[in-house]
């Protein structure tokens, strides 16, 4: 806004002592102070308000009034509240003149708060309107033609001109951009728990921006829905609730006017445009998995499956040769009721899940390939290949740590009526082996899918011990097994309070070791061996042959 406005302003009670040339000056601010040298808190072009509490002498003002115009403001205003019927000293008139800055005396019956307020007003207004227009023209630019520098650049003008800390996130919490003013990154719980109140709230329904206070902040999500991803009301929430991404502010919007809600809005459409080019980035991994995966099922000839695979190895990891290992991951995405296309939805959970986990930094550089067949997504994996003491058993994905640091947002998000499982392959180092891979991440994704739990995942590791054939005995025959094992056992805790299974779980973790058996439980060896004996006694079982060992351990791990 420009000086001539505050002044034609009645309602602010400004009467000009100086600067009448100088009322085309934009005003980008408003502050009050008394200090003899504000300076350090100024930026440039701000209105200053002040109750002349620094003058003590007409000495002061012409240091005052220098360095007012040092730091670029653009008027200064002096209230008459203090003054009584004295008018505002001529040597602050002279000085002010003297220095080119325009001059208001502000009636004492205007509160310096109200002069603030509208001066706030005005300038968060026009702001927000050149943004939109900035934004506007950003999102022709991107939508016509090249992308325009991605997220970040929108974000520093919300930082920049609205002075709004503003992050991208995945739904599993992942930062994908933030504005230069936000300073740091978020930390990674804050992610995850921003990611995991967005999902619930896109679970429920609840309109957006969903408003979420973690200590002394606040925070408002917005959801980022694109046009090709998501119809608005066309489609079953749950298609795309795990892969929208979402705008995190840092700022409570339910005070909001209607305009800058309308300005964000705008703000994660064309984000949103930028993530239709990242999906689209995508396509030709996505077709070289579709290709390799068919090859692999259908019982291709290796040679044929390795001539497809030295095609894919420079676009998924450039640079490293054109045989690097492999791992295959399996994910599905399974939703009580409900016709829904589970494979497209687990294709994009999987690439966000494994957006290069193997490397670190801000910029993960995003070079799995993911195809889906049915309800279920398959990545191939690539890794750099291994020096030849190593067989590769020890490198690349740990289904482990895979679901680690996502699992609370997706939890959120799968609410009481979805769950994710995910299977890992060990790697392999030929076309050969690709086969035996995906039938390997195959049992493990079935492993865990018998677990209990919302987000699981097993890994190759687990399909060398007792873990691959439990999932896979009949409930009836299960049940059975363990009711007689167990229930004599659990009768007789309910009834005495003896703590027989317990005693017995530590026993076969402790390999009937006595002495460590009773240490961990702090009992005395003998009556860890009068325990053991009722153990005996009730099962008719003999805890001391390998064979009855081995039940109890089968059955403690069914039940």
């Amino acid at each position: 806004m420009r000086l001539r406005a505050l002044l034609d302003t009645d309602a602010l009670g400004l009467r000009l002592l100086g600067g009448a040339d100088e009322l085309d000056r934009t005003v980008r601010g408003v502050m009050t102070t008394d200090l003899r040298d504000p300076s350090r808190y100024l930026s440039g072009g701000e209105l200053v308000l002040t109750g002349l509490a620094w003058r003590r002498s007409a000495s002061d003002t012409e240091p005052f009034v220098r360095l007012l115009v040092s730091a670029g403001v653009a008027a200064l205003a002096a209230g008459e509240a203090e003054l009584g019927d004295n008018d505002i000293p001529d040597d602050l008139v002279t000085a002010c003149a003297k220095h080119r800055l325009p001059l208001f005396a502000v009636n004492e019956s205007v509160a310096f708060a109200t002069i603030t307020e509208h001066v706030v007003r005005q300038v968060s207004g026009e702001r927000a309107g050149d943004l939109a227009a900035v934004v506007d023209r950003h999102r022709r630019m991107m939508t016509s033609g090249p992308a325009g520098g991605g997220p970040d650049v929108v974000l520093d003008l919300l930082g920049s001109d609205l002075d709004l800390r503003a992050w991208v996130l995945s739904p599993t919490g992942r930062l994908i951009a933030g504005s230069k003013v936000a300073g740091a990154a978020l930390p990674v719980d804050v992610c995850a728990k921003l990611a995991a109140e967005h999902l619930a709230a896109a679970r429920t329904g609840r309109r957006g921006p969903h408003r979420l206070a973690l200590g002394a902040a606040t925070y408002s999500l917005f959801p980022i829905r694109s046009s090709g991803r998501s119809p608005q009301g066309s489609r079953d929430v749950r298609e795309t609730v795990l892969s929208d991404w979402l705008l995190a502010v840092e700022a409570d919007a339910g005070d909001w006017p209607d305009e800058r809600l309308d300005l964000l809005q705008g703000v994660t459409q064309l984000i949103a445009v930028e993530r239709d080019r990242r999906d689209a980035a995508r396509t030709v991994r996505r077709r070289l998995a579709q290709e390799v995966l068919e090859l692999v099922q259908t019982g291709a000839a290796p040679a044929e499956i390795a001539a497809r695979l030295r095609v894919a190895a420079p676009v998924l990891l450039p640079g490293l040769g054109a045989a690097p290992h492999w791992q295959v991951v399996v994910a599905r995405v399974e939703w009580d009721g409900g016709d829904i296309e589970a494979g497209p939805v687990a294709q994009s959970l999987l690439e966000e899940i494994l957006v290069d986990p193997l490397t670190t930094g801000p910029e993960p550089s995003d070079r799995i390939a993911v195809a889906h067949t049915g309800d279920e997504a398959i990545a191939l994996v690539p890794l750099p290949a291994v020096s030849a003491e190593h067989d590769g058993s020890e490198s690349g994905l740990h289904a482990d740590v895979l679901l680690a640091a996502v699992r609370d947002p997706l939890s959120a998000g799968l609410d009481d009526d979805g769950r994710v499982t995910l299977g890992v392959s060990a790697a392999v180092h030929s076309a050969e082996g690709l086969r035996g891979a995906l039938e390997e991440a195959r049992h493990a994704r079935r492993v865990a899918a018998a677990r209990a739990g919302r987000v699981c995942a097993a890994g190759h590791q687990e399909l060398a011990s007792h873990v691959l054939l439990l999932p896979f005995v009949p409930d009836d025959v299960r049940r059975a097994f363990t009711a007689r094992l167990l229930d004599p056992l659990r009768d007789y805790d309910r009834r005495h309070r003896a703590e027989l299974i317990p005693t017995l779980e530590a026993f076969l973790e402790c390999d009937g070791s006595w002495t460590r058996c009773a240490t961990r439980l702090h009992l005395h060896v003998n009556t860890l061996r009068y325990r053991v004996g009722r153990i005996e006694q009730l099962t008719s079982r003999d805890l001391s042959r390998l064979e009855d060992k081995l039940d109890f351990f089968l059955a403690l791990r069914m039940s």
